[in-house]
């Protein structure tokens, strides 16, 4: 069997599932049951000065009968006490030496702040600190989590302070809320950072009431903007993440990465590997289904792997890497067509109603014997947009075949620096276009 036992940056644990730094990982009860469980590792919630968390706290989204895509929270960081979290911590090291204890912390922006939290931490044992950049709504409003994450300059020096106090792995985690992730994880690795971790939540308002006009979560007749989470950000994560691992400042360092963001399933945790993650976060499955879905991501990763012929964990990290382009290097002579298989198609029409009003208006329905009219693609018309395949509710119904086009693979850079009248005008495009066969809908 596969093995998945990872280091990162020098901190081992058996699997690379651990719990996010989140109300499942809240206090050393809970973290015990986790690793009772098979949990490799927790990220201890967020611990720091005292706050006041509010009720409700979580919104919620929930989508064609699927409860809790993503969920809402306007949760603070820990509302124990420091000294309770601090005493668990150590406990719980204690009575699990084989698994990753890592402190997520949280201080005001002073370099004595930071001295202070991070020895308090060593002090427990803690395998490694995570320092929360990202958090976006209520601490951010003083100053810290994604007011620090934000601002590359407040990132490199803070991470600064905690290297120069640190004997223990430091992680840097990353807010999504920022238009290039690349800049902050920069700065991160300038300062001496020895890890990466993303994402953090996303900035969102869940929903109205239309009954009572009022905000979800409703604390007391009032809301606002709080941090989004579960299976409808992994898209973004994903992206984020493979931003990091093909930019050359951050990926050049070679900084592991501790990947989250809608993480629920093993075939999840494959993709975050596949893009570069070398650890897993999980929160959100974990506050939806219990401590439990541990034995199915482990299960379905090592058999996955083992059908890849993947021996450990390293062999997974960033395999698919090196397949992220930017839009100027994709094959313009690369062309797709949609196939139906009629044995399949149960002539929902799904197809045909996407492609005629919002695609391409190649699909027809052709009667045959007599029979309920088949969805048909007129080939030569498609341009492989794909929709149809995507609204297609039957798996393997619609399939995008290769249709190989006799022509010489271009891209946009090579014509812009070879053709660059074709890349200017649009008359010169349709010539170009023309001379090639490429098809103009």
């Amino acid at each position: 069997m596969a093995d998945l036992s990872i280091n990162f940056a020098g901190i081992r644990s058996p699997n690379p599932f651990w719990l996010a730094s989140a109300p499942p990982s809240n206090s050393g009860a809970q973290v015990h049951r986790a690793f009772e469980a098979g949990w490799g590792g927790a990220v201890w919630k967020t611990i720091g000065a005292p706050v006041l968390n509010v009720s409700n706290r979580y919104g919620a989204l929930h989508h064609a009968g699927r409860r809790m895509i993503a969920i809402n929270n306007v949760e603070l960081i820990s509302d124990r006490p420091l000294e309770v979290n601090l005493r668990e911590i150590g406990e719980v090291k204690r009575a699990w030496p084989d698994r990753a204890v890592i402190v997520s912390a949280m201080v005001e922006s002073k370099p004595e702040a930071w001295r202070e939290i991070i020895h308090r931490i060593e002090d427990t044992g803690a395998d490694g600190v995570e320092l929360n950049y990202g958090c976006p709504h209520g601490m951010s409003e003083r100053g810290m989590g994604a007011a620090v994450g934000q601002v590359p300059e407040y990132c490199e020096q803070i991470t600064r302070w905690v290297m120069e106090a640190a004997h223990i792995p430091v992680i840097v985690k990353l807010t999504p809320n920022i238009t290039n992730i690349t800049y902050p994880a920069r700065a991160a690795v300038a300062a001496g950072a020895n890890a990466l971790s993303l994402i953090n939540t996303l900035n969102s308002i869940t929903g109205v009431d239309l009954d009572t006009l009022e905000i979800s979560p409703n604390i007391g007749g009032r809301g606002g903007h709080g941090g989004f989470a579960g299976p409808a950000v992994k898209p973004i994560a994903l992206n984020m993440l493979s931003a990091l691992g093909v930019d050359e400042v951050v990926s050049k360092r070679g900084l592991p990465i501790s990947g989250m963001g809608g993480i629920s399933t093993w075939r999840d945790a494959a993709e975050f590997l596949l893009l570069g993650a070398t650890s897993l976060q999980v929160c959100t499955a974990v506050m939806h289904y219990g401590f439990r879905i541990i034995e199915d991501l482990c299960d379905g990763l090592s058999n996955w792997m083992d059908s890849k012929g993947f021996a450990t964990i390293n062999d997974v990290v960033g395999r698919s890497l090196h397949r992220i382009s930017d839009f100027k290097d994709f094959d313009l002579s690369f062309r797709a067509v949609a196939r139906i298989d009629e044995a399949k198609c149960i002539r929902c029409d799904l197809c045909y109603v996407a492609c005629n009003d919002a695609a391409h208006q190649c699909i027809d329905l052709v009667v045959r014997d007599g029979a309920r009219a088949q969805p048909v693609v007129r080939e030569p018309d498609c341009v492989g947009c794909r929709l149809c395949y995507n609204v297609c509710p039957v798996d393997g119904c619609i399939a995008m075949a290769e249709s190989p086009s006799g022509r010489a693979s271009v891209t946009w850079d090579q014509l812009s620096r070879t053709r660059p009248e074709v890349t200017e005008d649009w008359e010169a495009m349709k010539r170009y276009r023309g001379e090639q066969g490429i098809h103009i809908h």
